[in-house]
C-alpha cells in the first residue's frame, strides 16, 4: 500500500518526535501530491526528498515538519520562507503563520510553485518573490521566523538582521557531506543557537551565502 497523508503523520512525524498539534494538523492538511512533478505523485508521502526539477527538491516531510516546529509558530506571525522550491514548505507555513513571503531564485521553479499553490488553495496566503533569498526580503521584514531549505556554510548575516527580537531563524548549516539544522534566536545579547538536528539539504545559493563541499 501507497504511503497516504495520514500514515505520513502517525508514522513519519509523531512516531519520531514532531509533537507540536498546529504543525501535525498542518502537515495533513497540506496536499503534498500537488507539489511534485505528475510522474512522482504516487511517491508524495514516501519518507524522502523527491527531485521537482532544475536541480533542486521537495524537502523529506519529517524535515519540513522539524523545520515548522523550531519556528514554534503561534498564528499570526509574518514569515519568511528562503528557497520556495515547490512552494510545499511555504504551503505548511500558512496553516501556521498570518502572512508568509516566500523568496526563490530560479524563476521557472517560482511559477511552478505559484500554480502548485493556486491548486492547492493558497494563492492569497503566500507571496512569492523571484529574486537572492541569501539577502532575504528586507522590505518585508521584520520577521518572526525565517525558514531557509538549502544549507549554508555559517548562518546568513542578512537573514538573522532581518529578524525581529526573539524571532527565530531555522538553517541548515555545513558542508555538503555534513550538515546540523540550527536554530538561530535573535536577542539583546545576539544570536543565540537554540538547537540542532542532522540534516540533508542542497547548498544555498546566493550573494549572501557562503557554502561548499
Amino acid at each position: 500500500m501507497l504511503p497516504s497523508r495520514q500514515s505520513m503523520v502517525e508514522l513519519q512525524l509523531r512516531a519520531r518526535g514532531i509533537a507540536d498539534a498546529r504543525v501535525l494538523t498542518a502537515m495533513a492538511r497540506v496536499p503534498r501530491e500537488l507539489f511534485v512533478p505528475p510522474e512522482l505523485r504516487d511517491r508524495a508521502y514516501d519518507d524522502a526528498a523527491l527531485p521537482i526539477g532544475e536541480g533542486q527538491t521537495i524537502s523529506q516531510p519529517y524535515m519540513v515538519a522539524r523545520i515548522c516546529e523550531e519556528l514554534d509558530l503561534a498564528g499570526d506571525e509574518c514569515v519568511l520562507d528562503v528557497g520556495t522550491g515547490s512552494g510545499y514548505q511555504a504551503a505548511v507555513l500558512a496553516e501556521l503563520a498570518g502572512v508568509v513571503h516566500s523568496i526563490e531564485r530560479i524563476a521557472a521553479l517560482a511559477d511552478r510553485a505559484c500554480a502548485a499553490l493556486a491548486a492547492a488553495g493558497y494563492r492569497d496566503r503566500v507571496h512569492v518573490h523571484v529574486g537572492d533569498g541569501t539577502r532575504g526580503l528586507p522590505e518585508q521584514a521584520p520577521f518572526a521566523g525565517i525558514a531557509v531549505a538549502a544549507a549554508a556554510r555559517e548562518v546568513p548575516e542578512a537573514l538573522y538582521d532581518q529578524l525581529e527580537p526573539g524571532g527565530r531563524l531555522v538553517v541548515p548549516v555545513g558542508g555538503r557531506r555534513e550538515q546540523l539544522l540550527e536554530v538561530v534566536v535573535r536577542t539583546p545579547e545576539g544570536p543565540e543557537v537554540a538547537g540542532t538536528v542532522p540534516c540533508r539539504f542542497v547548498p544555498l545559493v546566493g550573494g549572501e551565502a557562503s557554502n561548499g563541499g
